[in-house]
């Protein structure tokens, strides 16, 4: 589907489509899901199902994918975070299951490490679990780890995002949990692709690991994985569809539909069976483009840029210089917003990941040709 072509669901709406180069991004809609997808979604929807035998069946492709014990499908990679703390608060232990969130008398202390606080990591709380941060901002040592480790501690919380700072590191971090029978749990939501990283976290030892089902993948935008240690992913399924309780619990507000999960599961045999370095090329040529078109205008710096920490796939990035005299990086985010149609950037002079005075522009989601019209509005933006 091309940029002008308007679906009758939305125009109805007065919503219009927008160019996405902000990247799998919640508040643009996610990815967009292949026809396979959304057909195998629609033949769900026909007939009903056991939903505890459909996760279970779901669950153990996910386990082989992810080369872990045992996988589950969640509402979302957020839920996948309130069902890790959750699990690793209440075990298998119904009478715990149906306490939360009240977590009196448990383990309910989630650590992480203070660089790695973000706007997300509020899921982990929802459960009903504390986090306890340890180090700085900047840094950290394996002495700090250790001293707030307590017969509080439920587990570790370890985030992947772009431009985070690592503290002692993955690898350490599973050390020093594992030291004293403590579980890690990783949010890795956008870091996917490349699919190694399937199987990557949980060979490292990590004891579940979060992915988001509705971006690199491309299944629906509120689906996830959950994958780990069977007795963790017994546990989060009970906190999510506990069937055989009297008591709704933590998890039920983000139960999982059956259409949900079979996408899911298509989207993700999809990405399994797709060419990996092909989509990498194409990022790349279009990537390239924009900087040819780019190329000549003064004090600015144009390159392509692919640091799997923080790019999200190869991606051309607009540096300004000190003696810059044209529109800031914001006012040019602000004015592609609000041109025909909408162009979404990068978030690169945001606060939030921490680097300021550049735009970065996402190809993850740009459509064929979408280049040329992005390429275009920047062209008469940085030269007025």
């Amino acid at each position: 589907m091309s940029y002008h072509e308007w679906p009758e669901v939305y125009r109805k709406l007065g919503v219009k489509p927008v160019i996405n180069a902000q990247s799998w991004v919640t508040v643009l809609g996610g990815s967009i899901m292949r026809k396979e997808v959304l057909e195998a979604m629609n033949d769900a929807s026909k007939v009903f199902v056991d939903m505890i035998e459909l996760n279970k069946s779901a669950g153990k492709f996910i386990a082989k994918v992810c080369n872990s014990e045992a996988g589950l499908v969640t509402n979302g990679c957020a839920s996948a975070q309130v069902l890790m703390s959750a699990a690793c608060m209440t075990g298998e232990d119904d009478n715990k299951v149906e306490k939360l969130p009240n977590t009196e008398g448990m383990k309910n202390e989630v650590i992480i490490f203070k660089g790695q606080r973000n706007r997300y990591d509020k899921a982990f709380e929802t459960s009903g679990a504390i986090i306890k941060e340890f180090g700085t901002e900047e840094d950290a040592t394996e002495e700090d780890l250790i001293s707030v480790i307590s017969n509080k501690t439920c587990a570790i919380a370890y985030v992947i995002m772009p431009f985070f700072k690592p503290g002692i590191g993955l690898k350490k971090t599973i050390e020093i949990a594992h030291k004293n029978s403590i579980p890690v749990i990783l949010d890795a939501a956008a870091e996917i692709p490349p699919r190694s990283n399937f199987h990557r976290f949980i060979n490292m030892g990590v004891d579940m690991v979060a992915f988001s089902g509705g971006k690199g993948i491309g299944g629906p935008q509120s689906s996830g994985i959950l994958a780990g240690k069977e007795n963790l992913i017994n546990s989060a399924f009970k906190n999510s569809l506990n069937l055989h309780s009297n008591i709704a619990c933590v998890g039920r507000p983000m139960k999982v539909s059956k259409e949900n999960i079979i996408g899911l599961v298509t989207a993700l045999e999809l990405y399994l069976d797709s060419n990996e370095e092909e989509e990498y090329h194409l990022w790349k040529k279009k990537s390239e483009y924009i900087k040819n078109q780019l190329k000549d205008i003064p004090n600015l710096d144009i390159k392509i840029e692919n640091t799997p920490t923080d790019r999200q796939g190869t991606q051309p990035v607009l540096y300004f210089h000190d003696d810059w005299k044209g529109k800031s990086p914001e006012k040019i985010r602000e004015e592609m917003i609000n041109g025909d149609p909408p162009i979404y950037l990068g978030v690169g002079g945001s606060n939030l990941y921490g680097y300021i005075g550049e735009i970065n522009i996402v190809m993850t989601n740009v459509m064929q040709g979408e280049e040329i019209i992005i390429a275009d509005r920047l062209n008469k933006l940085l030269r007025e």
